[in-house]
């Protein structure tokens, strides 16, 4: 490595910031971190900031026109059970009131379709998608269990009700209760309520509805059997302003699990865009992270917004389906509720880069990063990042002794989900043998969506 290169890219940017100042360290290890909190980041100068990205409307995926759906269809989950993408929904406002529990089914989720199961009579006829009928058809909620010790016969389970019962199934059809009474009892639970397997920590969570002095909020849980829940604790947003909180859609991120992902549906009841609609309210998507379940850190930004349709600004749209799914290595889908209580009521899908909900930014005029110290697994960098034609990325590894940079990048610039970063003059990244690092990152008309240390 050129020690003079070295030092002349270390006078440029902010000055050296020790280790032992600011945050402690961060034992990152080998695990992709993203940008969507401000966990990485100790500070920032110049033209730069987090920035939240928003999904890009795409196709009408799912009309709610069954005869067993109706305009206030809801609560949709979307998921993944091998070379199929499923989508469960209640099907409510059809001419025949009261609420069912339906499905569909897709092979590259934008084309669905729904099956004839034959398991329950609605109009007379059994050739329907309903999977359940009855109580907890409400807020019928499935997951695909990931726990290495599920058995065959529960590898689909689900909470439903208010308050929720417990449901397993073989095959994500066929379900039964896996207990009588309600599991969880303490929670108002009158929207979607959901849970999954957190691989990562070894135990089941859930995310409930409640009311906070008045403001729908949300609650957690666990279990290590999915049958018997701790007491739910309050989410805890910080300095966040208070505000209801109809949903959830929390979720670990599949590519960082250590991270979870809530996109819950923000409902401000006291304005109307609509008046002849005749129900208050309007509605958009927010995001919110935790590293915890309990502590979240929530964009006051619209991650979805309305649009400019006027019976998207009706009460109870925006509401985003529990699930993200990725249908390509570059991008993800994720699905939202339009026209709620309207004939023309349906299901779209959004896009969004991979990892790319939120970036560090660089504008025009370029700025610098400094991140909190880290101790990393691996010599070899890898980014996902994004610049213009004349944009750029560098990075420059600080160690614990102030001096010059112990490793500095070659410039970076293109769009690529997975980058690894090479060094100046071909050289290796040698890191100390004791004590953390920083990373010192200079961007310009540049994003940086993620980073991970690799062995």
């Amino acid at each position: 490595m050129c020690r003079n290169a070295l030092l002349a890219l270390a006078a440029v940017g902010v000055a050296f910031a020790d280790v032992a100042a600011g945050q402690p360290a961060a034992d990152i290890d080998t695990r992709r971190e993203l940008f969507v909190d401000s966990f990485l980041v100790e500070s920032l100068e110049g033209d730069v900031t987090r920035q939240l990205h928003h999904p890009i409307p795409r196709e009408i995926v799912h009309e709610y026109t069954a005869p067993w759906e109706g305009p206030t269809s809801a609560y949709m989950t979307i998921l993944r059970d091998g070379d199929l993408v499923r989508l469960y929904l209640r099907g409510s406002g059809h001419e025949g009131g009261g609420e069912v529990t339906c499905m569909a089914e897709s092979t590259d989720g934008i084309h669905f379709t729904r099956p004839e199961l034959g398991l329950f009579e609605f109009g007379g006829s059994t050739a329907n998608s309903i999977v359940w009928l009855g109580e907890g058809t409400h807020n019928f909620t499935p997951f695909v269990d990931t726990n290495p010790d599920c058995q065959p016969e529960e590898r689909y389970k689900a909470i439903a009700g208010r308050p929720p019962l417990a449901l397993a199934s073989p095959d994500g059809i066929h379900w039964r209760k896996l207990a009588e009474d309600p599991v969880i009892t303490e929670g108002a639970f009158d929207s979607q309520n959901l849970a999954f397997y957190d691989t990562e920590r070894g135990y089941y969570v859930c995310f409930l509805r409640d009311f906070a002095d008045g403001v729908r909020t949300i609650r957690t849980c666990t279990s290590p059997d999915f049958v018997h829940w701790t007491e739910p604790e309050w989410l805890d947003y910080g300095d966040a302003p208070l505000e209801h909180l109809y949903t959830n859609a929390a979720v670990p991120y599949f590519r960082a699990p250590h991270i979870y992902l809530a996109f819950p549906n923000r409902y401000v009841p006291e304005r109307t865009k609509i008046p002849e609609h005749g129900e208050r309210g309007v509605c958009d998507g927010v995001l919110m992270s935790s590293r915890d379940g309990v502590h979240w850190e929530r964009w006051e930004e619209a991650f979805l917004r309305p649009g400019p349709d006027p019976l998207n600004w009706t009460d109870r749209n925006q509401h985003i389906a529990y699930g993200i799914l990725p249908l390509s290595e570059t991008e993800l889908s994720i699905y939202w509720t339009e026209n709620y209580r309207h004939d023309t009521a349906r299901l779209r899908r959004g896009t969004l880069r991979t990892d790319g909900f939120v970036s560090l930014h660089g504008g025009a005029e370029g700025g610098t990063a400094l991140t909190r110290p880290l101790i990393v697994g691996g010599s070899r960098l890898e980014v996902n990042y994004a610049t213009s034609a004349v944009g750029s990325i560098r990075f420059e590894v600080l160690g614990s002794e102030e001096g010059a940079p112990l490793a500095i990048s070659e410039e970076l610039f293109g769009d690529e989900i997975t980058r690894v970063v090479e060094w100046v003059e071909g050289a290796e990244l040698s890191l100390p043998e004791e004590g953390p690092i920083r990373l010192r990152i200079h961007l310009r008309d540049a994003d940086l969506y993620s980073l991970r240390f690799l062995e």
